[in-house]
């Protein structure tokens, strides 16, 4: 069989003369000839699977970049491209449910007819960190009040003050009556408020790449609203029973995400601590966020990677479900950190929702 025009070449593969002129331009999809005179395109026979890939890669919605990858490699290690492409799309779109179920609580919560009446509650609360067995200095910042409990991580040689001047900055929450209508605003607000700065304590010190971690509750009398960047986490107990409810914004978890690694290998992974979202540091600062409605008995846990790195969920489970008191379980986890060797500062926030406060 000769060679195709672009007219029979583009109904083969459903893709527009249009488009083949544009991957053709961009490398993609070169015509096997070009007329020198006319500058008509011929395409080849065996062109027809490639072009039908990328016609099915882009109504993936896959970048014309990673596309042209793609079709560079073998059969299977385009499969295993493809595989990580979708799972990071899945776990891009459930990021965006997420909020998709924070701005429709959000909103149900601004019209009186959605708001059912509920007992009043209140929350207990205690924070502790320790520098640990290993670093010299404690860069973490934790921080539990009547209104707000955070954890900060600070990294580079400004840390501590980036991690300080992050939780600093949303202290005035506690002060400032936040309304269910300016929920959302306040927690945009705060984020902006915190990235300032944290920068400004980054240039005050001149400590090149230095940045913060950031994970934050704001309890407005009934619902916990979280702010998450970075790899410190928020659990909930509730009922006997632990929940994530943060995603860490790492290296390795995006690497689990995509299906790349197994979460048996995070653990050990040499870019385990390597962020993809902090405060400072030229990082990306978008922040999760998410409103939790509270329930009496329910026990939240705010922790920097120094907790969670070294000791196993079902550990963290055990103490928060057996001490009594925050103050308790505070002291006890960082004890745990510190038995399993200490190898990095260890921040807690430990908040139990109470009913009749």
């Amino acid at each position: 069989m000769g060679l195709l025009t672009i007219g029979a070449f583009a109904r083969a593969t459903r893709l527009s003369p249009k488009a083949l002129r544009l991957y053709d331009e961009l490398g993609l999809l070169p015509p096997a000839h070009v007329d020198p005179v006319t500058g008509y395109r011929r395409y080849a026979p065996d062109q027809v699977e490639r072009a039908r890939l990328v016609a099915w890669l882009r109504r993936l919605g896959m970048p014309l970049v990673r596309i042209r990858h793609v079709c560079s490699l073998d059969a299977a290690d385009a499969a295993r491209e493809v595989r990580a492409f979708w799972a990071r799309a899945e776990a891009d779109f459930a990021a965006r449910r997420d909020l998709v179920a924070f701005l429709v609580g959000h909103l149900e919560r601004e019209d009186p007819a959605m708001t059912a009446t509920v007992s009043p509650l209140g929350i207990r609360y205690a924070a502790g960190s320790d520098a640990g067995l290993v670093r010299t200095s404690n860069q973490d910042t934790a921080y539990a009040g009547s209104r707000l409990l955070a954890v900060a991580d600070g990294y580079g040689d400004g840390g501590a003050p980036a991690s300080a001047a992050a939780v600093d900055a949303l202290k005035y929450l506690e002060a400032d009556g936040v309304t269910a209508g300016g929920l959302l605003d306040v927690l945009a607000d705060a984020v902006e408020q915190a990235e300032r700065a944290v920068h400004g304590a980054v240039l005050a010190g001149d400590t090149g790449d230095t940045g913060t971690t950031l994970t934050a509750m704001l309890w407005t009398g009934s619902q916990l609203a979280l702010v998450h960047i970075g790899d410190c986490r928020a659990y909930l107990l509730r009922e006997g029973e632990l929940f994530r409810i943060t995603h860490d914004h790492t290296v390795v978890q995006t690497m689990i995400d995509e299906g790349r690694i197994g979460a048996e290998e995070a653990a050990s992974h040499p870019q385990r601590s390597m962020l993809v979202r902090a405060l400072g540091g030229g990082a990306d600062a978008t922040a999760d966020m998410r409103l939790h409605d509270a329930g009496a008995g329910d026990r939240y846990l705010l922790c920097s990677d120094g907790l969670s790195t070294v000791v196993p969920d079902a550990e963290i489970r055990r103490v928060l479900a057996g001490a009594g008191e925050p103050e308790e379980a505070v002291r006890e986890l960082v004890a745990l950190a510190n038995a399993a060797g200490g190898p990095d500062n260890v921040s807690c926030v430990v908040a139990d929702v109470v009913a009749g406060a």
